[in-house]
């Protein structure tokens, strides 16, 4: 297996061919990959060219260079994002077993357009001192009266909560999920309002009793120096819902080859190595989030919130459904 899995790579360290070069837009800060990356060139001599920026930044700087575009990775958050790139054009398919094999189905695209590099969780996160967890089930749960006026999350601009809501259509259909998110709604604390970390900070501040949050952001303050930080974070834990049914919402980081790229043999090298357990374990516990290669361990951080069930619906399915979502959350009322 392990041998099958790193056969590109293993290819390309002892050619005596001259390689070419990688160039990739990544949405990752250069602190949270480049060091990956020189690992791979240690390896195998092929250098590469880091360009970062915002997810959705990259994807227009994609469309509009087009065929000439330099680019042949490209690494970005969540498979909304992922589904749109491949709906663009901006993506091509890849021919790999090792991904196929490292990678299980809902986490890669069925045609082979994008792969996971990394899983994240969207669970409940809540005042140990005001809630108690027995309290909790399921995301459908929360629009109980006893949160009313409890609950914060960021808007629905936001793609986590797009693809949180389409992983609900996915399982209980558009009627149901909408009358879910109107309740939802009834029960926030106050109009939606700045990111992941903002929401877990109201909820320590005693704004709300309970947030919906990937876990990436509260692991951050786990792992701060400022003691401001882990002051919040020792305020909060998680709980892990719909653990008797579908399973607690995760999605990925993900990347794919580009459509422009002119380095294909070098660039499938790159991400065979990125599922490789070295890659695999640095690139996971540095960004905080589940290596998606089975047999990995998470970082002692995400151990200690727990294990979960997770929803295993096909990931691809959450990009189809993701204008359906963004609808729904409008009409709901969700801003």
């Amino acid at each position: 297996m392990w041998i099958r899995r790193i056969s590109a790579v293993a290819a390309l360290c002892f050619t005596t061919t001259a390689v070419a070069d990688i160039n990739l837009y990544s949405s990752r800060k250069e602190a949270l990959i480049q060091p990956l990356l020189n690992q791979f060139t240690e390896k195998t001599g092929i250098e590469v060219r880091l360009l970062t920026g915002k997810d959705d930044a990259l994807l227009s700087r994609l469309k509009m260079e087009g065929s000439a575009s330099p680019a042949d990775l490209l690494i970005t958050a969540d498979v909304a994002r992922l589904h749109r790139a491949k709906e663009m054009g901006l993506t091509q398919p890849v021919e790999s077993t090792a991904l196929n094999e490292a990678i299980p189905a809902n986490l890669r695209d069925s045609d082979n357009h994008w792969f996971g590099m990394t899983s994240r969780a969207r669970p409940i996160i809540y005042a140990k001192d005001r809630v108690n967890p027995e309290q909790l089930s399921t995301y459908e749960a929360l629009t109980d009266e006893q949160w009313k006026g409890r609950i914060c999350i960021r808007s629905s601009s936001n793609v986590y909560n797009q693809s949180l809501i389409a992983s609900a259509i996915a399982a209980n259909g558009v009627e149901a999920t909408e009358a879910w998110v109107e309740g939802l709604v009834a029960n926030f604390a106050r109009p939606p309002a700045g990111g992941d970390t903002d929401q877990l900070k109201a909820a320590a501040a005693g704004v709300c009793d309970i947030a919906i949050a990937n876990t990436y952001y509260l692991a951050r303050l786990v792992r701060s120096d400022k003691a401001s930080d882990k002051a919040v974070a020792d305020q909060l834990a998680v709980f892990w819902p719909n653990q008797n049914d579908r399973g607690t919402h995760f999605n990925i980081s993900g990347a794919a080859l580009t459509a422009s790229s002119k380095n294909r043999d070098e660039t499938v090298a790159l991400l065979e190595y990125m599922v490789s357990q070295e890659a695999q374990e640095w690139y996971a516990e540095v960004n905080n989030e589940y290596p998606v290669v089975a047999g990995v361990e998470p970082s002692n951080v995400l151990k200690a919130f727990g294990t979960a069930k997770s929803d295993d619906v096909a990931l691809s399915k959450l990009g189809e459904l993701n204008q359906e979502a963004l609808r729904l959350m409008d009409r709901a009322g969700w801003k």
